[in-house]
Order: C-alpha cells, then structure tokens, then sequence
C-alpha cells in the first residue's frame, strides 16, 4: 500500500474508533459508515437497529458467500476473511471481484473465487452484502444475526425487483 493511503487508511481508522466516542448524546443515535472507499454505507442505531442493507446483506452473504469465506466474514481454510480484506480493499476491487472473479496465490496455494456478476443472487444485492461486510469490517456490528433491523423500503423493493426481472427473476 502506498505510504500516502496506508497514512490516511491510518488515520481513518483512527477516527473511526475515537469519532464515536466523541459525538454528543443528541447526535449518537446512529452511526454510519465513513465513505472511506468510495462504497455503500451501514447505519447502526445506539440500539443496535441495522438498516435494511445490513440486514439484507447478512442474509444474503449466508446464502451466498459463507460457505467459502466463513461465518461472519472471518475466512477459513478455503477462502480469505472478507472483515480483513475490506480494511485495504476498496469498493470498486470488491465488485469487481465479485462480478468477474479473481485467481491468486497465497504461499504457494492457488486460490479461485468464481465470477458471480452472471448470478441474480449475488448480483442484485452485491451492494447489501458489501455494507454488511464494511459493517463488520469496522467492528460496528457484533458476530451473528442482526437482532434488530429497519424494513425495507419500498425504493429498496422496486430496486430489487428491477433487478431481478432484468434476470428474468420473479422477485423473491
């Protein structure tokens, strides 16, 4: 990472710790994600209550993405930690990656994350696992399923139904 950006990726997640502990009672009833990538971003109320994208994203990220990269985000044998990965990766490299897969080797082992950008069960809601992995990344949600969440709106709604017709999918 070049001096400059590991510097302000430094002083980022600086902020990011101490900015939260700084904000007055008045403005503590949701935190959201600095845009630090260029991405989506997470809300979390002071209660716990995720938006509808965090939510979704946790549901879909089990669908979809659990199996090869872990629980939580935190990787295994086969796959990396995402939670890892998104603290240097930006959004574009995460949906790039995600759309049209990726090969690497790591000591020697050859890893392969498939393309999903074909797939309207990743595709359509690549943005709704992203905040949800940021979320995680950032330490602003605990391990597990979300307790508490917003509905979805209906803006949400016709988006992925849009989405998904342009698949020839019936929304879910």
């Amino acid at each position: 990472m070049p001096i400059v950006r590991r510097r302000l990726h430094q002083r980022w997640r600086a902020a990011s710790l101490i900015v939260p502990l700084l904000m007055s009672t008045a403005a503590a009833n949701e935190i959201a994600a600095p845009s630090d990538h260029g991405g989506p971003t997470y809300q979390v109320a002071a209660d716990g209550t995720v938006d509808w994208s965090t939510f979704n994203g946790f549901r879909r990220y089990g669908a979809s993405c659990l199996h090869c990269h872990g629980a939580d985000g935190l990787g295994s044998t086969f796959a990396p930690s995402m939670t890892e990965a998104l603290k240097t990766r930006s959004y574009a490299d995460f949906v790039r990656i995600v759309e049209s897969g990726e090969i690497s080797t790591v000591g020697g082992v050859q890893s392969v994350m498939p393309p999903f950008g074909n797939d309207p069960n990743v595709k359509c809601y690549t943005d709704d696992i992203y905040i949800y992995l940021k979320a995680r990344s950032n330490g602003a949600i605990p391990r597990g399923r979300p307790v508490k969440r917003e509905p979805q709106s209906d803006s949400q709604r016709q988006a992925e139904e849009q989405c998904l017709r342009s698949f020839g999918v019936a929304g879910q």
